[in-house]
C-alpha cells in the first residue's frame, strides 16, 4: 500500500478495484463492477425502457461514479435527457476515481468529462444529456433534507452487514418519501431486513436473480 492509499483509506484488489478500509468492502463487484451495474441497478429499474424527458435516478453512494457512466452509455443511444442525483459521504479523489475507471476501457471515451468536472470541484454539472448533482455528507442528514423526489433509485451503499446505518429503517423510509408514484428501487442486497424495510416504507418488494455469484438481488415499485 502507498502513502497515499493510507491518507485516503483505500485498499486496491488486483490493482485496479477500489476497497474501503473504512467499510472492509470493495466500490464495485469484482466480478465485472460494470456488467452488474447494468443488472443490477439500470435493467433492475427497468432502464432504458422508461426513460423519458425529465427522468430522475437517484443513487445512495457515488463511489467511483461507475453507475453514472453506465447509465450514460445507456443514454447514447437514446434522445432523453434526464437528472442524476447522488449522496456521498465519503468522496474519492480524482485520481482515485481515475484510477479505479481505469479498470473500464469500454467507458474510457466518456469518463474523461467525468474526471474533469471531479477534479473542478464541481457538485453541479453537465454530462452529457444527465445534469448531475452529487450531494456530499451523511445521507442520514443530506437525504431528508433534499427536495427532490426520483422515479428510480440506485441503492449502492457498501454492504448492510458492513455500513448498517446506510440501510436503516429511517433511511429506506426516507427514499419512499423521496420517490415519485410508481417510482422503482433496485439493490445488489437481497438482506431480509433491508426487504422488510422498504416494504414497511411503502414499496411493493420483489427479490429476483443476482448478478454472477449473488443469488439474489432486490428491486421494487412505490405502492
Amino acid at each position: 500500500m502507498t502513502g497515499d492509499d493510507q491518507r485516503t483509506g483505500l485498499d486496491w484488489h488486483d490493482g485496479s478495484i477500489p476497497v474501503s478500509q473504512r467499510f472492509g468492502d470493495p466500490y464495485f463487484s469484482v466480478h465485472d463492477g460494470l456488467a452488474e451495474t447494468q443488472h443490477v441497478f439500470l435493467a433492475g429499474n427497468d432502464l432504458p425502457a422508461r426513460f423519458a424527458p425529465g427522468f430522475h435516478i437517484a443513487e445512495l453512494g457515488f463511489g467511483t461514479g461507475l453507475n453514472l457512466l453506465a447509465t450514460l452509455m445507456m443514454l447514447e443511444a437514446s434522445p432523453h435527457s434526464i437528472r442524476f442525483t447522488s449522496f456521498e459521504a465519503y468522496p474519492l479523489t480524482t485520481a482515485e476515481v481515475a484510477r479505479a475507471l481505469d479498470h473500464f476501457p469500454q467507458l474510457q471515451h466518456i469518463a474523461a468529462p467525468l474526471l474533469a468536472a471531479w477534479s473542478a470541484g464541481l457538485m453541479r454539472f453537465d454530462l452529457g444529456p444527465i445534469a448531475v448533482e452529487v450531494i456530499i455528507g451523511d445521507a442520514r442528514d443530506t437525504l431528508p433534507a433534499w427536495t427532490g423526489r426520483a422515479d428510480a433509485w440506485f441503492l449502492d451503499g457498501f454492504s448492510p452487514a458492513k455500513n448498517p446505518e446506510m440501510w436503516s429503517p429511517d433511511i429506506m423510509a426516507s427514499v419512499a418519501l423521496h420517490t415519485a408514484a410508481k417510482g422503482t428501487f433496485a439493490t445488489y442486497t437481497a438482506a431480509g431486513h433491508v426487504r422488510r424495510a422498504l416494504s414497511d416504507a411503502g414499496f411493493s418488494v420483489e427479490r429476483r436473480p443476482g448478478h454472477g455469484q449473488k443469488r439474489h438481488m432486490t428491486t421494487g415499485i412505490l405502492a
